[in-house]
């Protein structure tokens, strides 16, 4: 079987909380994107991952497809196997969620594959534990998460054309969140009022209410954010904003043609520069 497993972006991100075990609590509007990798999984006797797109992600234990299937197989007492092949097209350490996406695909295909039978909230629960937004990349859809990632409320939100933009290396999510913590002053986004944005495909107004703590903290450790954002906007962007805990910039656009020519003004400057769309 072949499984996209998409990307997402953030809409908005604030941070509501920290709990004893040392997760964050967050508040955050998200939704699936046209970009995604693949997951091609066949029946075999043993487990076993390639990896294809990007040499230097490893297709060992760590990888998060592994760790999702050797998860499944212990909590359901499953000796079968399976041969993972995996086709990497979003950029990593990008805020866009690839990792968990492609855990998500795992658990999805091998479910199906080996025959268990787990409903959605069981296959959240194992990938709760794996990755905070697998159980978000499990639903596919937009959705407010909070408390860690895991309580999931429906949102409505249209298809908006997407330009993403890496300007700089990646920034670990230990080092944003320390950043945050030592910032002050920053302001959080209206959530409900973002809803409402979202629900009326309002991106103008979005740009008012939206907003990702995270990007503000990031900033002073990676200027080349706020310089992207920038551009974004002065390509015609209706909303700019750095996604996750970054380091990809996205801008989103009133309509295809817009975003075309934007993503003809920005190819040659921004290495990886991508068009896509929300989903």
């Amino acid at each position: 079987m072949e499984i996209q497993a998409r990307a997402k972006i953030n809409w908005t991100l604030n941070v509501t909380g920290k709990r004893q075990d040392g997760y964050h609590l967050l508040d955050m509007l998200m939704q699936p994107i046209a970009l995604h990798d693949t997951l091609i999984i066949e029946k075999a006797e043993g487990l076993a991952l390639t990896v294809e797109g990007m040499g230097d992600l490893s297709a060992g234990e760590d990888n998060l497809v592994l760790r999702a299937a050797r998860a499944l197989q212990a909590l359901c007492g499953i000796s079968r196997g399976a041969s993972l092949h995996l086709i990497k097209r979003i950029p990593m350490g990008a805020g866009l969620g690839g990792g968990s996406a492609d855990a998500a695909a795992a658990l999805k295909g091998l479910n199906k594959l080996w025959g268990i039978g787990l409903d959605l909230p069981a296959l959240c629960r194992i990938g709760e534990r794996l990755g905070a937004d697998i159980p978000f990349c499990l639903h596919d859809a937009p959705r407010r998460a909070q408390g860690i990632g895991e309580i999931l409320t429906t949102i409505e939100s249209g298809v908006f054309p997407l330009i993403l933009l890496q300007p700089c290396a990646a920034l670990s999510t230990k080092e944003v969140f320390t950043a945050y913590h030592a910032s002050a002053g920053i302001v959080p986004p209206d959530t409900k009022k973002a809803l409402e944005a979202l629900q009326y495909g309002d991106l103008n107004a979005l740009r008012v209410c939206g907003g990702n703590v995270l990007e503000s903290a990031s900033i002073p450790l990676r200027p080349q954010i706020a310089e992207a954002k920038e551009a974004l906007y002065r390509s015609g962007a209706a909303f700019a904003q750095m996604t996750g805990s970054g380091s990809v910039v996205f801008g989103a656009y009133e309509t295809a043609a817009q975003a075309q020519r934007a993503y003809e003004l920005l190819k040659d400057r921004y290495s990886p520069c991508i068009l896509t769309e929300t989903a």
